[in-house]
């Protein structure tokens, strides 16, 4: 099976038959670095070529490798491919091709095409192999040797013949590094003999972990990253893949690992640009098509993904396509609904695109913030814009622009962050956004009118402070409710405008425009305040406690606030008729001396808390400070002291035989007893029942 006609890309090393191979390249498996195995029956590593010079490998002695039977003698023939020269650099070259070599790491060579019945050697070598005798020999050029010295056990070859060992030699990672200068044997203190390649799957702590760090040869460094990547130590795996880069950057095999990598980190724009990178070196290099393709689905960008899924000499994965189709179907939903403002089904076909695999995309993410803004969850719009992935302007330029809802991915990005950053009050904000997104849209029409909006809004806005600070309050009035014309759903212009009409006595349209605040933006603190204090000015009373009650929650040690409800508590009470004798809001703990005094402070509108203690208990005598703290800090709250020797009337009548004991009260009714409670249990039991 071929790619293209006239082209033949096999692996660079490997054994097995072609098809074999081919088969395995065309399969898109999980994210993994590019890589095969050595093939230790040859200590061959390829060399780089310069542009014009095709991928060529030396093999043992630089006259040939074998395959067949041990001690035949070696036959060379001279080379059918264009005259070869060698480079002070060690790199061969000769040929018209000028696509990079493609490494041990599963990258692809070019190379003359094989003619039909050759065969190919187990070195890997890029030749032409012929057949001789029943043997397989690859034969190089006569009398040429690569720049440096090879040196097989201690032995000089001549030029022109063949080394003959009846061990496997391999690569040894000595002083040399190959195609860079002096390239030697392993030997061992003994002579020659075979490397130990068990330790080139260690770790950095290994000998091939240490010669990894110092090496500066591309294949042993993009060797030692796979192993740190298989072991999932991704960090490391792609600092040898960036060395590896850095010396070799033309290999696309090499930067594919490093988008493996960088995958793996999370790093998904730095990972496409890198699979770019690894296009721009070899088109056709299927493993880059693949995680390019696998990349844009999770972004979203469903054109940008089938036009790698489906690159030209490349058989679509199945998984891929399937995913594909199920992304590209939620997303065309999503368009239609959110055209017609079903945002509750626009977030049902958000979680079908994620599952389906766009779990990563920054347009769908903004996509869901600008759906729970228009459900009024202005809180989770503003946390899902702030936790979506960083969008990459560089992933979504042209000549292939992501659309993404009639825009361009980035300007939508902008849009929703304008439109939330207007929801919030932070005007300024919303107009850079929107006018970054007009920058890289100019010609979208939903854009432009936005664009005019918010700045109109925004300069509305501005003159209504200005006029507010000034106390001309009618006039800015009238400015809040220009702006409002504009963006009638702004909270933050009605609740401005509520402002105005509580200094102005209006009570009821302070409410009014509140209550339209609470509406668009629910959660909104300040447009309640103003509600609860124009509720008292009414004299709602049980309408500004339920306010409060909500703002003391929210507000816990906002003493303004408990103040507020406290004397709204007091109203209400009085408003119903009720007998209200304890009017003191804050203050000391309150000693009490009889069972009578117990009773009224405990009958009391709000919540009380009893300290049952004795002189004599140490326990009572470091929780008591700590009750004077609480009282400060609770001014809402009526702390009392009851000393159970000096007032046993009351601890028996309250059955009270422990101390230190706490009783709470909440409108004169008993709702917890704590019997030696630490200070932080105490004090959470007083906040949950001060609010």
């Amino acid at each position: 099976m071929s790619r293209s006609p006239g082209k033949s890309k096999p692996d660079a090393i490997g054994s097995g038959k072609i098809t074999d191979r081919f088969r395995e390249a065309v399969t898109l498996e999980a994210n993994k670095p590019d890589f095969r195995e050595l093939d230790h029956g040859s200590p061959v590593s390829p060399l780089r070529t310069t542009r014009g010079g095709p991928a060529v490998s030396s093999s043992s002695g630089s006259s040939g490798s074998f395959s067949g039977k041990t001690g035949s003698k070696p036959v060379s023939k001279k080379s059918t491919s264009a005259p070869i020269h060698s480079s002070n650099s060690g790199e061969l070259s000769g040929s018209s091709d000028n696509s990079p070599t493609a490494s041990r790491s599963g990258g692809n060579v070019r190379g003359s095409k094989p003619k039909p019945g050759d065969s190919r050697s187990n070195s890997g070598s890029g030749a032409t192999p012929k057949k001789h005798s029943g043997q397989t020999v690859n034969s190089p050029p006569l009398n040429v040797l690569p720049a440096g010295n090879i040196c097989p056990s201690g032995k000089i070859v001549k030029t022109g013949m063949a080394y003959k060992n009846t061990k496997s030699d391999v690569l040894g990672y000595g002083t040399g590094n190959y195609g860079h200068g002096s390239i030697m044997r392993g030997t061992t203190a003994g002579g020659a003999g075979r490397v130990d390649t068990s330790s080139m799957r260690g770790g950095i702590g290994s000998d091939s972990g240490k010669r990894g760090v110092e090496s500066v040869d591309p294949e042993q460094l993009n060797l030692v990253g796979n192993e740190h990547y298989k072991r999932g130590e991704f960090a490391e795996a792609l600092s040898f893949y960036d060395r590896a880069v850095a010396v070799l950057p033309r290999s696309a095999s090499h930067r594919s690992n490093r988008a493996a990598a960088l995958i793996s980190l999370g790093r998904l724009p730095e990972a496409v640009r890198e699979c770019q990178l690894a296009l721009n070196c070899d088109p056709d290099y299927h493993r880059a098509h693949h995680r390019l393709a696998s990349l844009f689905i999770r972004l979203g960008q469903v054109e940008n993904a089938r036009r790698h899924l489906c690159h030209p000499g490349l058989t679509p994965n199945p998984t891929e396509m399937l995913k594909l189709q199920l992304v590209d179907k939620h997303i065309n939903k999503c368009t239609g609904v959110r055209r017609v403002g079903d945002w509750k089904s626009v977030l049902r076909e958000l979680d079908g695109a994620s599952t389906a695999g766009a779990d990563s995309s920054p347009q769908l993410f903004m996509c869901r913030a600008e759906a729970l803004l228009n459900l009024r969850q202005i809180d989770d719009a503003e946390s899902v814009m702030a936790h979506a992935p960083k969008s990459d302007p560089q992933i979504n330029s042209t000549p292939f622009e992501a659309i993404f809802f009639g825009m361009f991915a980035e300007a939508y990005s902008y849009y929703v962050r304008s439109k939330i950053e207007m929801a919030l009050g932070r005007f300024e904000n919303a107009v850079t956004s929107v006018e970054k997104a007009n920058k890289i849209d100019p010609q979208n029409i939903e854009l432009a009118v936005w664009l005019n909006n918010v700045r109109k809004v925004a300069r509305a806005r501005t003159r209504g402070n200005d006029l507010f600070k000034s106390d001309r309050f009618t006039e800015a009035c009238s400015a809040y409710g220009d702006g409002l014309k504009l963006d009638p759903s702004n909270s933050v212009l009605y609740c401005n405008r509520a402002a105005c009409w509580y200094k102005l006595g209006q009570w009821q349209k302070s409410i009014e425009d509140s209550n339209q605040a609470l509406h668009y933006q629910p959660n909104y603190m300040k447009a309640l305040l103003r509600r609860a204090t124009s509720y008292n000015k009414l004299e709602k009373w049980e309408e500004a406690v339920k306010d409060y009650e909500v703002l003391r929650k929210e507000l816990p040690n906002d003493n303004d606030v408990a103040e507020a409800l406290f004397h709204a508590h007091i109203s209400l009470k009085k408003s119903r008729g009720e007998e209200v004798t304890n009017l003191k809001f804050g203050g000391e703990v309150e000693r009490v001396s009889g069972l009578e005094q117990f009773r009224t402070a405990i009958s009391s509108s709000g919540v009380s808390v009893v300290h049952f203690e004795a002189a004599s208990n140490s326990k009572c005598r470091q929780l008591s400070p700590f009750l004077d703290t609480l009282c400060g800090k609770y001014p809402s709250v009526n702390f009392l002291k009851v000393d159970i020797h000096e007032n046993a009337i009351v601890a028996t009548d309250e059955n009270v035989r422990v101390v230190p004991t706490f009783k709470i009260y909440k409108n004169g009714n008993q709702v917890k007893v704590i019997v030696c409670p630490s200070r932080d249990v105490l004090e959470q039991s007083v906040k949950h029942y001060s609010l």
